[in-house]
């Protein structure tokens, strides 16, 4: 059988599979709840069919996803201990990040590039980061503000919500947006897995180098760095055989710590930020990649598969070694890559200052405020600043969420309840995160007149 008959194939099954759970789920139709059941495992099994025969990463990964899925819903139990798996993943991850950044810094800004074009590159950069994060804070405002999610609401946080809420805050430390991006010890940097100081010191190393007078030395250290950034890569192939099974296994996890019933509970929260996800996908990214003429396909097939491990880890650090590989295959400099793609990764958070302010709103219509338009470009303003330089932080999004709300008094233990399907919510703002970041790194490229 060929390989589009074999897509077709379980499509058709797939398609099969969900219809008889849909139609099981809501009484439409009186089937036996092991028929279903037996039906969603034979379009998976049949995945796995697939998998065999396509040898592709995505595919893997997506069958997986399901698989997990699944596993969630039919062994709640069991799925909760699969969580390792994904932590396996993500510390492996957490290995390459730190060599894979520096190798590939120092031999763009050293070996390839003026350092004038480092500062250009820079400035181009922050400007188009901040520029696109208002518009992603203001989309994520009007799109609640049309939907009303949490007006009338009685949304009120359950104790293992609470809990989990205070553990949160509790590690809160004080967080100085311009000071931390500076590091004041690179073992520390790499140990806190701080990327944006690791891209400083980077880059003041590279510098350095380029400005060695001694052409022997230099080559020697660009050898080895040029060494290093290969065998990270490699080592990023290696780590991603891993990733279909993490992905099961953090998709797993979610659904059975979650549970379909507190999910129902906020549906109209989590389709009110998925919407207003798509709708800058399509209103604000699109338009900018016309503009400077992106080739869409070939864009595509390369963040498909960081964009499939982000969406099912919920963690852009797990995406980062696949995007800066797959976007320099697909034509964009490496110097370009390795500083815009891990910059992005603290100043460029599309989807979660999106959410943010979406959020914050629905805190506020669940408490029955109505704030006022000033009230909300005020909320905006403390985001804009707020947002930046805590991507490495566990939980920022949350608390600067409750620190938000706080200041615009109204009541943080409101927001203790949206934790309760934070994993789904995370899912699709850190898979518009590294898009954006992705498309980011394409323009600048462009405007270097690197591509």
């Amino acid at each position: 059988m060929s390989k589009s008959k074999l897509n077709w194939f379980l499509f058709v099954l797939g398609t099969i599979a969900v219809l008889a759970t849909i139609l099981r789920w809501n009484d439409w139709v009186n089937l036996p709840h092991f028929v279903t059941i037996s039906l969603r495992w034979i379009a998976i099994g049949f995945g796995f069919v697939v998998c065999y025969y396509r040898k592709s990463l995505t595919v893997w990964i997506l069958v997986f996803m399901a698989a997990g899925i699944e596993l969630g819903i039919d062994l709640p139990e069991f799925s909760l201990q699969l969580k390792v798996l994904s932590d396996i993943f993500l510390r492996l991850i957490k290995t390459i990040i730190a060599p894979l950044i520096f190798a590939t810094l120092v031999v763009g800004i050293a070996g390839h590039s003026n350092l004038k074009q480092v500062g250009r590159m820079g400035l181009k950069a922050i400007i188009y980061f901040e520029v696109v994060t208002t518009i992603a804070l203001f989309i994520g405002l009007a799109a609640i503000n049309i939907s009303k999610a949490g007006v009338g609401s009685s949304l009120e946080a359950k104790a293992n919500q609470v809990e989990k809420a205070e553990k949160l805050l509790g590690q809160k430390t004080e967080h100085d947006v311009i000071l931390d991006i500076f590091p004041e010890n690179i073992a520390k940097s790499i140990a806190e897995n701080q990327v944006l100081q690791i891209v400083v010191f980077s880059i003041l190393f590279g510098i350095g180098l380029a400005l060695m007078k001694d052409k022997d030395k230099k080559a020697s250290v660009l050898r080895f760095t040029e060494g290093l950034s290969e065998v990270m890569f490699n080592f990023t192939n290696i780590v991603m055989y891993f990733a279909p099974v993490a992905v099961c296994g953090a998709i797993a996890y979610s659904v059975a710590n979650m549970g379909l019933g507190v999910l129902m509970d906020l549906i109209k929260l989590v389709m009110t930020l998925y919407v207003a996800l798509i709708a800058f996908i399509l209103l604000v990214l699109v338009p900018i990649g016309l503009l400077v003429k992106l080739p869409f396909k070939r864009f595509i097939a390369a963040i498909t598969e960081p964009v499939s491990i982000a969406f099912a880890t919920a963690s852009s650090e797990a995406a980062l070694p696949k995007a800066m590989e797959n976007l320099e295959a697909m034509g964009i400099p490496r110097k370009v890559v390795a500083f815009v793609l891990p910059t992005g990764y603290s100043f460029n958070l599309d989807g979660t200052t999106l959410y943010l302010s979406l959020a914050s709103v629905f805190v506020a219509q669940v408490c029955g405020v109505d704030l006022t338009l000033g009230q909300q470009i005020q909320m905006c303003l403390i985001l804009m600043l707020t947002s930046k330089g805590v991507a490495g932080v566990r939980g920022a999004s949350f608390l600067i969420l409750v620190s938000t709300v706080a200041s615009l008094g109204l009541d943080p233990h409101k927001a203790f309840a949206i934790l309760a399907i934070d994993a789904i919510m995370d899912m699709g703002r850190t898979t518009v995160n590294v898009i954006g970041n992705c498309l980011a790194t394409y323009v600048v490229a462009k405007w270097e007149n690197e591509i």
